[in-house]
């Protein structure tokens, strides 16, 4: 089993320095070692949370083509540039608001220019906003209905009578909750912006002297809107199925009645709503397959397939030695998972393959539903090393240099952020478990 979990361990790693696409496909390459070195029998691809994913970065990709990304974003411009003495709490709520619509992360790329130059022109630390908005965009996967992680959490805990608004009134108070934490922790953070020595020096050498980033918003602002009403529409509604079981069709199967699964309706509704923004808009489908949206989804479905199919398989094949050596500890201290999934985060940089590797192992634990939901936020750890795109994106954007990698390469602008509001939404997640379950 510790060769199997070199193997594994090895494979996330290279994967990881490969980047793109190579995070899944070094999980093929572990899982042709695990299959045809050791002998594990390989589990069933995870299908059903790929298929998901694709139908939702379908529909984003969509509402990003027809400019309804566009549109937010100068909404956003416009009430950060309204109210610049607020910019380090408004930006996290504008990034979490963001990923929780769309369903991504990566969404922020589009505003983290605005926030950097509003806090600039301010004359507040860039730093300050930029790492905590990071922060939040990633926080806000855990709360999002129709995000990859909430979807892969969903599928394997519907069997345990837990729905779709049972994760979500949990996830979304206390990812909030962890989000201001680490907002308020943000508003001190550094030397003020004057007092900066690297901002002074890229003031004295004249590097601050080019024109601030702009924001042209949709072209065409009548379909950018009817996009974003519409992806709205199919995520309410995607909450609303998720929520009350009788609203979702019931079918004979071998005699017996089925509500029809969440997967099902999530992939319907999704490409559905793809399709009728691409017709009601005019919008070239094309367009929306050149997207970021579109390009960062896919990478997120081919690392689901590799990674946490070999991590699955892995799992299986040694469940018996797993839970005979760490079942009394887990069980008697269950947030030491939690600790777990943190980890495995940081090695995967997606949340939603470090669902699907390790919460089956937390199910098998014996772990109860409402502690692993409560532990969700952990699989937010992907900040830990400072090279997830979001962190460059948002370092190059601060023209002054404030936000930036510490000498010690962990001693950067996201860390102490990150660990803050991760472990309040944790803490959060506990005591809302106890008063609500």
């Amino acid at each position: 089993m510790i060769f199997e979990l070199l193997v594994v361990l090895i494979a996330i790693i290279i994967g990881a320095r490969l980047g793109g696409i190579g995070l899944g496909v070094m999980g093929g390459v572990g899982l042709a070692v695990l299959t045809f070195g050791f002998g594990l029998q390989p589990t069933s691809p995870p299908i059903d949370v790929m298929l998901m994913i694709v139908a939702v970065i379908s529909a984003a990709a969509c509402m990003q083509a027809a400019g309804g990304l566009d549109h937010m974003v100068k909404i956003a411009e416009k009430l950060l540039r309204k109210n610049p003495k607020h910019v380090v709490w408004l930006s996290p709520l504008v990034t979490y608001v963001f990923t929780f619509i769309a369903g991504t992360g990566h969404v922020a790329y589009s505003v983290l220019p605005v926030i950097a130059e509003v806090a600039t022109e301010t004359k507040i630390r860039p730093e300050r906003p930029l790492g905590i908005a990071v922060i939040a965009s990633q926080q806000a996967i855990t709360a999002s209905p129709i995000s990859a992680a909430t979807v892969a959490l969903l599928s394997m805990l519907a069997g345990f009578n837990i729905t779709l608004f049972d994760i979500l009134k949990i996830s979304i108070p206390a990812t909030i909750i962890g989000v201001l934490a680490g907002a308020l922790y943000s508003m001190k953070v550094g030397k003020e912006l004057k007092d900066d020595p690297e901002y002074q020096r890229r003031v004295k050498e004249g590097l601050l002297d080019k024109p601030a980033a702009e924001i042209s918003g949709a072209t065409n602002k009548k379909n950018a809107l009817i996009s974003i009403w519409i992806f709205l529409a199919a995520t309410v509604m995607i909450v609303l199925f998720g929520s009350i079981d009788t609203l979702r069709p019931t079918f004979t199967v071998n005699g017996n009645p089925e509500k029809l699964g969440m997967p099902y309706i999530i992939e319907i509704l999704m490409l559905t709503a793809a399709a009728i923004i691409l017709l009601v808009t005019k919008t070239d489908g094309i367009k929306a397959t050149k997207g970021s949206v579109f390009n960062a989804g896919m990478q997120a479905v081919i690392a689901i397939f590799g990674i946490a199919w070999m991590g699955d398989t892995f799992i299986q094949g040694n469940m018996a030695e797993l839970s005979h050596s760490i079942q009394g500890i887990v069980t008697q201290y269950p947030w030491l998972f939690g600790i777990a999934l943190f980890v495995m985060s940081i090695l995967l940089f997606s949340q939603a393959a470090t669902v699907r590797a390790l919460m089956p192992l937390g199910i098998a634990l014996g772990i109860s539903s409402p502690m692993l939901i409560a532990m969700f936020p952990a699989v937010n750890g992907y900040f830990f090393i400072p090279n997830y795109p979001t962190v460059v994106a948002a370092i190059n954007f601060d023209r002054t240099g404030t936000t930036r990698i510490g000498k010690y390469i962990l001693n950067h602008s996201f860390m102490m952020p990150g660990i803050i509001s991760t472990g309040v939404a944790i803490l959060a997640g506990f005591l809302l478990i106890a008063i609500l379950f």
